[in-house]
């Protein structure tokens, strides 16, 4: 159900980006997903929908897709990227 909005998002993000590849730019898309909704769910707000969380995702591919293959992870769990 969510492989469609992932692929456009992972599209998206490797026009923004050829640096990345196709896989860290889906494992990207998939922990800015993840984080979004974690971080919604933990402040007690109430569940919009995938289509919000898409809309975040969107902006912040916009805003950070074309920097993204520079990020230096500091947490061990964002290493492969």
């Amino acid at each position: 159900m969510m492989e469609p909005v992932f692929e456009r998002l992972t599209d998206q993000l490797r026009l923004l980006n050829p640096e990345l590849s196709a896989e860290q730019a889906r494992s990207w898309v998939e922990h800015l997903w993840e984080d979004f909704e974690a971080t919604r769910a933990r402040s007690g707000r109430e569940y919009k929908g995938p289509e919000v969380t898409e809309t975040i995702v969107k902006k912040w591919l916009e805003q950070y897709g074309p920097h993204l293959h520079r990020y230096e992870p500091t947490n061990s769990r964002f290493n492969h990227l």
